[in-house]
Order: structure tokens, then sequence, then C-alpha cells
């Protein structure tokens, strides 16, 4: 009997492979998560706002997350143990120019195509009460879908509207209600006046600090 000579070839499968637009790694380990991090726990895919690592005895770690779902904008507590693994998700970015909320959803259009894209207010949560008609902005896709906005992690806004400060009073536990320049409605501290800057949170839109502190 001959022996076949012909050539054996051998599928190799990266350790990541990428839909249209995104790269999704085969998994995760729940110690691995920080600040930022995106995974997909139950078939959904959530942001990491914040992360605590705490050892535990004989090597084990409990593994706290305050996670936002990328779809709802809902804020969640999560609880994990090291030995929990996820798929990771990794957004792609596509700077788009901001153009109006309209109906509950923000539209944006491609600056380069001129094609319009239209996302719902309930998925960009507090991210779009700092969007500016005009400026463009990196949207993050997954698997075709938009699913969030790159904010910076702050932003310097203009306070139009607040109850007077009161002179020599510097408590930064108690705030009063203040609007800005662009309608965003925030709370400061009863020290903050009228025409000042502070920078807010963007994640949070809470007050941080006055501009240039």
């Amino acid at each position: 009997m001959r022996n076949d000579s012909r050539p054996v070839f051998i599928l190799l499968l990266p350790l990541e492979f990428k839909t249209k637009n995104c790269y999704i790694a085969l998994m995760l380990n729940a110690s691995d998560l920080r600040n930022n991090t995106c995974f997909l726990y139950h078939e959904v895919p959530y942001k990491v706002l914040k992360y605590k690592h705490t050892h535990l005895g004989r090597g084990g770690a409990h593994i706290r997350v305050k996670v936002k779902n990328l779809r709802t904008d809902n804020v969640l507590h999560l609880n994990f143990t090291s030995n929990d693994r996820f798929e990771e998700v990794v957004l792609e970015k596509k700077p788009m120019q901001y153009l109006y909320l309209e109906a509950g959803s923000f539209y944006f259009m491609d600056p380069k195509s001129f094609e319009q894209l239209a996302v719902s207010s309930k998925t960009l949560g507090n991210s779009g009460q700092f969007l500016k008609e005009g400026e463009t902005v990196d949207i993050m896709f997954w698997e075709d879908e938009a699913l969030d906005i790159d904010l910076p992690p702050s932003v310097v806004v203009e306070i139009t509207e607040c109850d007077p400060g009161v002179k020599g009073n510097s408590v930064s536990n108690m705030y009063k209600p203040a609007m800005t320049k662009d309608g965003l409605k925030i709370k400061v501290p009863l020290f903050c006046q009228k025409g000042e800057k502070v920078k807010v949170d963007t994640r949070t839109g809470e007050y941080l600090e006055r501009a240039g502190a």
C-alpha cells in the first residue's frame, strides 16, 4: 500500500475572534475585572464602574463590583469569587457628530457617510446630559449595537441658576440645586455662586470641585 503524502492542514483558533464591530475575548476571570472593563453576565453586557478585591484565606478572593447595564443604564452591585469566569466584551469606538435630542432619542451622524443613528436616552442615561449639539463624540459599539458614548471622567460646567451663596460658608457636605449653562441639573455646595464654573463627574453627574481647584 502506498503512503498518502498529501499535506495535512491544522486550523488554529485565535484567543479572540472578531465580529464586524468588536473583538470578544474568550474568557475573563472575575479577579481580572477592573474599572471600565466590559463583560457578559447572563448574556447582558455590563461595564464595571467600581471594583473591590478582598483576599480570603487559602488563596481565595471576594470580588465586589458596581456595574452598569450597557443596554438599560441600570446600576447593580454584584459579588463574585475568583473562580467565576465571563466573556469579556471589547467595544469599538466610532466618531460621530451629535445632532439633537428628539422623542427620547439622541441623534448622531457619521461625518463620512452622513448616515444618521438614533440612540435611546434610556441607553445613554446620565451620559446624554453632557452632549452638546454639533460636537463629535465616540460612540461605543458592540455587535453593531450602540451602547455607550466615550466621555472624559469629568467636565467643566458653568452655573447659571442657583440660590445665592452664603459668604464665608465653606461647608462642602451640604448641597443646593443648580442649573448649568447647558441645562444640566446638578447639586452643588452652598458656597457656589451663579456664574461660577465647577467640575462634574460624567459617570454620576455629581459635583467634584470648583474648576481650577
